[in-house]
């Protein structure tokens, strides 16, 4: 029976009743009665390609799978896998309406995508949307499967796909760090601790410290990612496999591996994956990890670029734009500031996580949509906050080479070198001296006869203080 087909409408039936769906949607009544539940954050899972083009691939891998257990006819099993095919290459995506965040676990996002796939199959067969006697949502698309073995594989395969783009974008910003580190090895300065002079050390050094810790993180996140290879895909409802076909689960995750090209595994135990979020957990604590690394250094960033005279004036940001509507000539560190405000975001996001999946219950975690909402969220914002920062700030940096150098040579912190050699009490009594008169340390040692000159310039050297290469400081 066709369903009706009037005023640009068809008529669907679900277990509450009937409802009129517009006649060109390739969604039907179940999309529409969670878009009328769930307006919650405006945002549909359109917004997230990689998350319908990874229930796609679900789909897809389910109906190669229940072909070849002979579940399922091949005309049907060809038209959704064409349909599903479509799909990954870009079409339809503006058909998955579902708010990001629902209720039922996923169920509607699962259902969203049941009924895409299955009316641009029918269509594919030559038949009209709607007409699921001849192909169904639920009895074809979804054979063997449920939203509790769906979804989560779905939002583990598009974070996957997300998090291997941030980690080439952290790449970007670490290169883009590591080159400076190169141009300003020569470049000496104080080293700081507590806001304190401490000891010389060059502008390089403190610019690889960034590239290292970028390089660090990358390796962890790496590690995260391994994590979430593991899949529940066969598990159906709690992890028990109900209403699967024996042998569905792993030619599944076959056909899905082969698919996706990720070497996805299934799970030793389904019960046990199908209620665990332990892997985004970890994932999200290791984007927090970035986050505050990298707000951290764009503090520095700020606060070495401060002035230009009434603050550091040890480096300087390239100007992006103007800075103030009152002050003229004011430029601020917009870049580093906005990716500040990225790590807030990724930090409150870690929260989220924490607690939906906390919040889960005995069998199931209902509460996986806004897990995936917020991953998605603080990968999205942390790849463009790396590629930014080194696009429109770091190769732009310049250093203050001459304020630097004369900071290190006016530093009481240069008596710290000359410790070992003169004793604690008598370096003491220098830099105290320094401090109050102005005059150098390097000056005072020579008037005070502690020191021969060649041994002073020898132990002032920047490569004795710094560990690097380097001439000897001009006030010696």
């Amino acid at each position: 029976m066709i369903p009706a087909q009037q005023n640009h409408v068809r008529r669907e039936h679900d277990l509450l009743g009937d409802r009129d769906v517009p006649a060109e949607a390739y969604w039907g009544v179940h999309t529409l009665r969670a878009t009328e539940n769930f307006a919650i954050t405006g945002t549909p899972i359109s917004v997230y390609p990689k998350l319908v083009e990874a229930l796609a691939a679900v789909k897809e891998a389910a109906a190669l799978a229940n072909e070849e257990l002979g579940l399922l006819p091949a005309a049907k099993a060809g038209a959704i896998v064409a349909a599903c095919r479509e799909i990954r290459g870009g079409a339809l995506h503006g058909e998955f309406v579902v708010d990001v965040v629902q209720g039922g676990a996923g169920t509607s996002t699962n259902m969203n995508a049941n009924e895409v796939v299955a009316n641009r199959a029918l269509e594919l067969l030559g038949h009209a949307k709607g007409e699921y006697h001849l192909l169904h949502p639920n009895e074809d698309v979804n054979l063997g499967q449920s939203t509790n073995d769906v979804y989560p594989t779905a939002i583990r395969i598009a974070a996957i796909g997300a998090a291997r783009e941030l980690l080439r974008a952290m790449a970007v910003l670490q290169d883009a760090f590591a080159e400076k580190a190169v141009e300003f090895g020569g470049v000496v300065k104080m080293g700081r601790t507590q806001l304190q002079d401490a000891v010389p050390m060059t502008l390089g050094q403190e610019f690889s410290t960034y590239a290292v810790m970028l390089e660090e993180d990358r390796g962890r996140l790496a590690e995260a990612i391994e994590l979430i290879h593991e899949i529940n895909l066969g598990a159906t409802a709690i992890g028990t496999g109900l209403n699967a076909a024996p042998g569905y689960a792993e030619t599944a995750r076959r056909h899905l591996a082969g698919i996706t090209g990720l070497p996805l595994v299934t799970s030793a135990n389904l019960v046990e994956a199908t209620q665990d979020c332990g892997a985004f957990v970890q994932l999200s604590g290791v984007l927090k990890r970035i986050a505050v690394k990298l707000s951290k250094t764009c503090n520095d960033l700020r606060l070495l670029s401060s002035g230009p005279r009434a603050g550091f004036g040890e480096i300087n940001l390239p100007p992006v734009q103007a800075g103030s509507s009152i002050m003229p000539g004011k430029v601020n560190p917009v870049i580093p500031e906005v990716v500040n405000q990225v790590a807030f975001e990724v930090i409150g996001n870690d929260m989220t996580i924490t607690m939906a999946a906390e919040g889960g219950q005995l069998q199931l975690n209902a509460f996986e949509p806004v897990i995936f909402h917020a991953l998605s969220k603080s990968i999205t914002s942390l790849r463009a906050a790396c590629v930014t920062l080194a696009e429109r700030c770091v190769t732009g940096i310049t250093a203050n080479t001459e304020t630097l150098r004369a900071s290190v040579e006016n530093s009481i912190g240069l008596a710290t070198a000359l410790n070992p050699h003169l004793g604690y009490t008598a370096a003491t009594a220098i830099a105290q001296e320094a401090l109050a008169t102005g005059r150098s340390v390097a000056e005072l040692t020579l008037e005070k006869g502690l020191l021969p000159p060649e041994q002073l310039a020898e132990l002032l050297t920047p490569a004795r203080l710094t560990g690097t290469a380097g001439g000897p400081l001009s006030a010696v």
